[in-house]
This record gives structure tokens, C-alpha cells and sequence, in this order.
């Protein structure tokens, strides 16, 4: 930890621990790695080129939270496979661990109206925490010998799009993660942005005009297809035909 003899924080401690947790930025490549999971070995970006992957971490198996969390995920899993996207869930347990955990949930656990939920996607065995501390999954401050629940958007060009952080005691909304994929996608497809509170069907934003005369155009209604509330916020349809969505939303 970062605490000198005397109790006092030591700074240089906790600089080097900053150091090795540091989180990847959005926009980075995600940092590669090799890795034992559920359903094999892995190499990560290499045998997920091509597709969207979402890497989560929990702080650790046969935990009540991370029970519920893997349930929901295991259950919307048809949904994130109809879009492209490959889950990854890792903690910092061995793979014996993780395979008895998830024979457990799929044996024994009813929640929500689940039962009998098989976690088929790769859960990542990360004892020596080399993936964890790649992806700054390990904050000491919160717990240094378990993960944090981080969620990683990764694109298939292997780049971070996205970067969410829950603390031990509070369980992630696995809808708002597949709107948040979801969105991504559509700005990508588009080339739009999406508004406060924006589901699959709402108006989208349009990219801020880039001259004067462009600017003007769009005040004074020229622009076709467009609602524009002023000079720099403009709004058109999405309809969800134009959308890659999965199955829940169409």
C-alpha cells in the first residue's frame, strides 16, 4: 500500500503505484496480451479482429454482486453478438475458480426471473494481475489484491472508445453499456453524435458547422432534413432502419 511506517502516505509509494495502475486513455490503442481463459487461450487484439469487444473486470468470484452482474450479461449476450461484439470478463481468480463459479450460477442461481444461465463468452484467469494492472483494473486506493468493475469499449481497430468505472459495491446497468455500444456504432456509421438521454430512434446530432456561410444556411432553414435550435446544435432523423441494432431494440 502507499503508507509509510508511521502511518503517514508516502509519496514516492504512491507515485509508483500510480504509475503501475495506470488507466488507458480513451483514443489508445488497448494495450495486447496473451491470456488462459474459460473457453482457451486467448490472444488479445489478434483473434478478435474485426469485431467490437467489450473487456470487464470483477473484483472476484463466488461474490453476490458479481453473480448478478454475470447473470445479466450472460443473458443479453444474443445482443451483443447480433452487433459484432465479443465479451470479456476477467478477474483476478484462477480458471478452476472461474469455471466452478459459473457451473454454480448455471446449477444453482435464480435471479430476476434467470435461471440456468450458462456464461458461454471467456472469463480471463488473472492471478498475477497482468491484465488488470495493463488496464489499471487495480486501484489500490479501493482494493489492492481485487479488481475494480471496469468497462472497456474497444473498437474492431483495436482503439478504446470508451471507459466506465464502478466502484466494488455497486452493480453496473448492463442496458445502458449495450445503449453506450450502440452509440458508438451509430456515430460511426453516420458520422453524427448523440444527444442527452439518446435511445435507438431518437434524433441524432449533426456535426457543427465548419464556416460562416454554412452556419447561416442552416439558421435560415436551408439544409433539408434538419432542426436546428441554433447556429451550432442541429438535429435530423435516425430512424432505426438506418441502425445496427440488436434484437430487444428493432
Amino acid at each position: 500500500m502507499c503508507d509509510s511506517p508511521n502511518g503517514h502516505h508516502s509519496t514516492s509509494d504512491c507515485s509508483e503505484t500510480v504509475a503501475t495502475t495506470r488507466v488507458p486513455l480513451i483514443g489508445e490503442l488497448a494495450p495486447a496480451f496473451e491470456a488462459v481463459t474459460t473457453q482457451g487461450h486467448i490472444h488479445f487484439p489478434r483473434d478478435f479482429e474485426g469485431r467490437w469487444v467489450i473487456l470487464f473486470s470483477h473484483p472476484a468470484d463466488f461474490t453476490p454482486v458479481c453473480t448478478t452482474e454475470f447473470m445479466a450479461f450472460a443473458n443479453l449476450l444474443p445482443q451483443f453478438d447480433a452487433i459484432n461484439c465479443q465479451l470479456l470478463g476477467l478477474s483476478i481468480d484462477s480458471n478452476y475458480s472461474h469455471i466452478a463459479w459459473l457451473r454454480t450460477i448455471k446449477e444453482r442461481i435464480k435471479y430476476k426471473g434467470m435461471e440456468n444461465v450458462e456464461v458461454t463468452f471467456p472469463v480471463i484467469a488473472d492471478l498475477k494481475m497482468d491484465v488488470a494492472r495493463k488496464y489499471g483494473m487495480v486501484q489500490p486506493w479501493a482494493d489492492d489484491s481485487h479488481a475494480v468493475r471496469a468497462v472497456f469499449i474497444i473498437d474492431p481497430d483495436a482503439k478504446i472508445r470508451a471507459v466506465l468505472y464502478y466502484p466494488i459495491s455497486t452493480g453496473r446497468n448492463f442496458p445502458e453499456i449495450l445503449r453506450m455500444l450502440v452509440a458508438l456504432q451509430t456515430a460511426d456509421k453516420l458520422g453524427v453524435a448523440t444527444p442527452a438521454d439518446w435511445q435507438p430512434g431518437d434524433d441524432v446530432i449533426v456535426p457543427a458547422p465548419g464556416s460562416c456561410g454554412t452556419a447561416q444556411d442552416r439558421v435560415e432553414g436551408k439544409e433539408e432534413g434538419m432542426t436546428c435550435l441554433d447556429w451550432f446544435l442541429c438535429l435530423k432523423k435516425a430512424p432505426k432502419s438506418q441502425l445496427n441494432l440488436p434484437p430487444m431494440w428493432r
